[in-house]
């Protein structure tokens, strides 16, 4: 727990001394009381009751003095919160190695199928944006709640030449920028908006699908360390297998960019950069604390994002609880007051 206003603390010395009073009252009243000569007598004439009873109003009135005043001085405690309230951004690989057919029809048509499920899956309120990236990394999608834009532009995704996914980690840490005013912009001139105490994270996150490795751009280690100097958590996915055979996009991934030379069946050799970069990918997960996952086929990769919800389904965040310690101190004061009434148990 931490405390907001620390110099407020001191009003909770009230309690110890309202205590000492009572203590003193009853002892005071104990020696002022006439005594009887028979004691039985006194005893039978005494209602019957527990002899708590008697000192609960004071401690009812004391407790709503304490979580007042400790109320006062704005108490935080670190605590999970639902990660619907908070935004994920999806950072979607649309370099022509996804045209490879290794995943049935090919490792982009099954990453938009399993996108759009995990979409669809996704709680209302849930925020969710966009990124894609080939040669460059854009926001397709701003974070928003409209289910029907993202679906668009998940199924309008052409494919391009290179993969930079150092470039989309940035980008998307732009993108959570954007809506969290707590978590600096990507740029080098910028830094976190306030230190981030080690372990605690912003509640939005990053997941990032691709199949292959960085070609161009700054690294994905250098982009991890700016995503954790803010807080944002990547959790990257390896798509497709290690052993990739032809590559055939259709002719609506193809799009304008210019990749006939991927379409119809290529079957060379497969490079490195057809194979998904798990130590890279791995090491990113590790830095920015996230986690990272491997699907090789379709199936994989829907029960990955399916199951992430699960995995990511809570975010630690800093609350405030002085409002919950302001209702208990109501309840205290209002038990105090029917207790008293109840069973007249002040000195």
């Amino acid at each position: 727990m931490t405390i907001l206003w620390p110099l407020v603390l001191p009003a909770l010395l009230v309690v110890p001394a309202a205590i000492a009073y009572y203590v003193w009252l009853l002892r005071r009243r104990r020696r002022q009381a006439v005594r009887f000569s028979d004691v039985a007598l006194v005893r039978a004439a005494a209602p019957r009751r527990a002899p708590w009873r008697r000192h609960a109003p004071f401690a009812l009135l004391v407790a709503a003095i304490g979580l007042l005043a400790l109320a006062a001085a704005r108490p935080q405690i670190t605590a999970d919160v639902p990660v619907s309230r908070s935004a994920v951004i999806v950072a979607l690989d649309v370099s022509g190695s996804m045209c490879a057919t290794d995943v049935e029809p090919n490792r982009l048509a099954a990453a938009q199928n399993a996108v759009r499920d995990f979409i669809g899956k996704q709680d209302s309120s849930t925020t969710i944006g966009l990124v894609v990236f080939s040669g460059f990394a854009q926001v397709a999608v701003a974070p928003t709640q409209d289910r029907e834009a993202l679906l668009r532009a998940v199924d309008g995704l052409t494919t391009g030449r290179g993969t930079t996914i150092g470039a989309a980690i940035l980008k998307s840490v732009d993108a959570i920028s954007e809506i969290d005013p707590d978590v600096a912009p990507a740029n080098p001139g910028a830094a976190p908006l306030r230190p981030r105490e080690p372990g605690t994270y912003a509640p939005e996150i990053v997941v990032l699908l691709t199949d292959g490795a960085n070609t161009r751009g700054i690294s994905p280690q250098e982009a991890a360390q700016t995503a954790a100097a803010r807080g944002v958590r990547v959790y990257p996915i390896g798509f497709g297998t290690r052993n990739p055979t032809s590559m055939v996009c259709t002719a609506s991934q193809l799009g304008a960019t210019g990749n006939e030379g991927w379409f119809g069946g290529y079957t060379g050799g497969a490079g490195s950069y057809l194979v998904a970069d798990e130590s890279t990918l791995r090491e990113v997960a590790e830095t920015t604390g996230g986690e990272y996952f491997a699907a090789a086929d379709a199936g994989e990769l829907q029960t990955v994002l399916d199951d992430l919800p699960q995995t990511v389904a809570t975010q630690r965040e800093d609350l405030e609880i002085s409002v919950w310690l302001v209702g208990l101190a109501v309840l205290a004061l209002a038990g105090s007051v029917w207790a008293a009434a109840r069973w007249t148990a002040f000195p």
